[in-house]
């Protein structure tokens, strides 16, 4: 496959598949993972490989591309581009792991690689690695991914205790199929197990430095896309399942509107009512904004880092506040249109109701909260220190 494919080629692929993705939406969340179908179909339009390094064969995307495309995978399910975003930070996490365990992983540059951010288990030193014992919850893919990015707590040469990306082959884990969920089913974000489980030393990552930019790739230094901060690229690489699941609510809303009535009223037909204006103009109008917040985290990610520019504490809470309100916005125009879709959008089969679940689950999200996201932002603007490490 061409490895300089176009942003315009992507985002095309993406739209193209989203109706096979929505067709098979009810099945992902019936059966909590995507349909085998929508896993072949990223592959064939090489989104599994979006992040992964062009010298594999992948496409070395920046982070407005990855946006835009997960978008139009998001107007099919928020499921599946939620998983496909995961995919996509852990293809991108590689990237910064010592070339060995890049050779390793992307021998098959359509490798599914998920993983977590938070630590769920301890690393004891060991001839050459780490033996890793833990569980970790909200593994996203896990059930259909190759490869698994854990973080461990372990000692570092000065004798301090500190959190370690390791990764490890998904099929030397324990599954846990504990996720019983009320929004975003399709994800199969199950727990993951490790028991006395060894990682060699290429495989391991200390987050001390990555949380600084440091970065143990020595073939991919000079890569744009992999000087990022790590934390905002995480959180960027999911905007487009928020946009997408917004995006999803108004064309399902505007495609009932011509047949539905207001029971109990005058109004033979909804669109006729000025409320339905009112409602429908205040829901794109906050989905345009949400728009543009994610816009500005994503192209800013991309011109510092092309441009080799130094980040302010400012500018890193900003994104992250930027994310936060996209969220928010996002979410209230799902719910003015799902408030506005009457008690039939309760069915099943009405994919608003599947919508508003998804999104109130993102909402959730301990890297897009909104308040979170906006006290640390309101913090820096105080004049104080952040009060988290990951910025």
């Amino acid at each position: 496959m061409d490895t300089t494919t176009s942003r315009e080629d992507l985002v095309a692929r993406a739209a193209e598949i989203a109706p096979l993705i929505a067709k098979h939406a009810a099945w992902s969340e019936e059966n909590r993972r995507l349909h085998d179908e929508i896993i072949e179909a990223f592959g064939t339009a090489g989104l599994l490989r979006m992040r992964a390094p062009q010298r594999y064969g992948g496409h070395e995307a920046d982070l407005s591309t990855v946006k835009e495309v997960i978008t139009q995978v998001g107007r099919g399910d928020g499921s599946a581009a939620w998983t496909l975003s995961v995919w996509s930070i852990c293809s991108w996490l590689v990237g910064l792991f010592p070339d060995e365990a890049q050779d390793e992983v992307f021998a098959n540059p359509d490798a599914r690689v998920c993983g977590l951010l938070s630590p769920g288990g301890m690393g004891t030193p060991a001839d050459g690695g780490l033996v890793v014992n833990g569980r970790w919850q909200f593994n996203t893919g896990a059930l259909q991914s190759d490869w698994n990015s854990l973080i461990v707590v372990a000692p570092m040469p000065d004798g301090q205790m500190a959190p370690v990306m390791a990764l490890a082959p998904t099929s030397e884990l324990q599954i846990i199929d504990d996720w019983h969920t009320s929004g975003l089913r399709g994800t199969g974000s199950v727990t993951t197990a490790a028991r006395e489980l060894f990682i060699p030393a290429h495989r391991l990552l200390p987050m001390g430095p990555v949380l600084h930019e440091i970065y143990a790739s020595k073939a991919n230094a000079d890569s744009a896309v992999y000087r990022t901060p790590m934390l905002l690229t995480a959180a960027t690489t999911t905007a487009g399942t928020v946009l997408g699941l917004a995006q999803a609510a108004k064309e399902a809303f505007f495609e009932r509107l011509p047949s539905r009535k207001i029971t109990y009223t005058a109004y033979e037909s909804q669109r006729e009512a000025p409320l339905t204006h009112l409602q429908v103009a205040e829901a794109v109008l906050k989905l345009d904004e949400a728009e543009f917040h994610a816009d500005r985290a994503a192209s800013t990610l991309d011109a510092k880092s092309r441009a080799g520019q130094a980040w302010t504490l400012e500018e890193r809470a900003r994104v992250r506040a930027d994310l936060g309100r996209m969220v928010e916005l996002a979410k209230g125009s799902i719910d003015t249109l799902k408030s506005a879709s009457g008690a039939s959008s309760i069915y099943n089969g009405v994919s608003l109701q599947r919508i508003a679940r998804d999104i109130e689950a993102l909402s959730l999200h301990a890297i897009l909260h909104p308040d979170t996201n906006y006290e640390l932002y309101g913090r820096i603007l105080a004049g104080l220190e952040p009060n988290t490490l990951y910025i």
